[in-house]
């Protein structure tokens, strides 16, 4: 099991690519965040902010040499079973978002963020598990102190910094 811990956290750049178009979605939140429209449309622009994913993360996959739909290990359909935990508690992000409109981006953040828990797990990365836990207490913070739009900037922040962790712990394992 570690072997192919170890091997799909090589194979996959343990989810670089995901990670740096999480990049981009986080900023294309802040852009919107900052839009002069009603909340509505803006809560509904943030979840459009996220269909690129997947041809970004292809798209970024491909530059760095990362095949995101790979079947050589049989971990991959676990690292997919991880994502899809994420989809269902967007469910919980869609109520928020006619309940308490003005927290949405908070609770989307918090929800981002802790899907990203059980990576640390499949990839062995401690960067997983202070992200995982970061990201929904600092959004839990940001936003009930003061607005979406610092909510956005931080989590894009931290998502930058976190693709330079994960590039670092790859760096790592190469040299072992």
């Amino acid at each position: 099991m570690n072997e192919l811990r170890k091997e799909i956290a090589i194979q996959q750049k343990k989810g670089l690519p995901f990670i740096m178009t999480s990049v981009i979605i986080w900023l294309l939140i802040l852009l919107v965040s900052i839009l002069d429209i009603n909340m509505n449309m803006k809560n509904l622009l943030v979840f459009c902010c996220s269909c690129p994913l997947l041809p970004l993360s292809w798209i970024i996959g491909k530059l760095i040499k990362v095949d995101i739909f790979s079947k050589e290990n049989p971990l991959g359909q676990l690292g997919f079973i991880f994502t899809l935990n994420q989809m269902i508690y967007l469910l919980i992000v869609m109520w928020v978002f006619s309940a308490v409109p003005e927290k949405m981006i908070m609770v989307y953040a918090m929800v981002f963020g802790a899907h990203l828990f059980p990576y640390s797990w499949l990839y062995k990365s401690k960067g997983y598990t202070v992200v995982a836990i970061s990201i929904p207490v600092i959004s839990l913070i940001l936003g009930c102190t003061l607005n979406g739009t610092t909510v956005a900037a931080a989590a894009c922040i931290i998502e930058v910094v976190f693709a330079c962790v994960l590039h670092m712990e790859l760096k790592k394992m190469a040299d072992n």
